[in-house]
């Protein structure tokens, strides 16, 4: 193993040994998303000078879903809980060396679909050429993990510590699936999703894993 390698087999070791995981997973319809980013990618380029990839809008989701539940923006000190004031996300970024970064976008509940594109992009170009400060890697509150990169559809994400929970996101597949109408039930080829969640079950319980990853 190089210095990262072990810095990382360390990292994970002792995450499974402080925190019990438990796994929640949930199917998202992403079609209206995916129409969306289709018809508009061309002038969000023109207009930001950025290509919007889904990353950033799992992020403005997460973010906002965060603010919500504060109880999964947290860590553990001992038998207490320290609830973060900023909404602090990372993005664990495979590099070429096949180590992994995880570079963390500060404020992500302060910044619009734009800013956050604009971060995500930078972010993933100084991760994969090297470039990350310190302080880019340092102050995560909660991190995202896409496996949809490598087409895996579902994963079972190890917590980030000192985090108490970690969004793992599937490959978007078309799949037929049940439309409700007025007229009645139809079937669709629907775009769809899993979003898998990892927590800390010390101090995240059934409910709130369940309804965080449901908003």
């Amino acid at each position: 193993m190089d210095r990262m390698r072990k810095l990382i087999a360390d990292h994970m070791v002792m995450s499974k040994q402080v925190s019990p995981h438990v796994t929640a997973v949930i199917e998202v319809d992403m079609t209206n998303i995916v129409l969306w980013r289709n018809k508009s990618k061309a002038a969000y380029l023109d207009k930001y000078g950025e290509k919007i990839t889904f990353t950033p809008i799992f992020f403005e989701a997460t973010a906002r879903a965060l603010r919500d539940f504060p109880g999964v923006n947290a860590s553990v000190d001992g038998q207490n809980i320290i609830y973060r004031k900023n909404v602090n996300i990372g993005m664990a970024v495979a590099l070429p060396s096949g180590n992994l970064i995880v570079p963390v976008i500060k404020q992500a509940d302060h910044k619009n679909l734009a800013g956050l594109t604009s971060d995500v992009n930078r972010m993933a170009s100084l991760a994969r050429n090297n470039k990350l400060s310190p302080d880019d890697i340092q102050g995560g509150t909660f991190t995202i993990t896409n496996f949809g990169s490598f087409k895996n559809i579902i994963g079972t994400p190890i917590i980030n510590q000192p985090q108490v929970a970690i969004l793992a996101v599937g490959a978007i597949e078309k799949k037929p699936a049940v439309i409700e109408t007025p007229t009645g039930d139809v079937i669709g080829i629907r775009h769809k999703m899993f979003l898998s969640l990892s927590y800390d079950h010390r101090i995240v319980d059934g409910a709130l894993g369940g309804n965080f990853l449901r908003r």
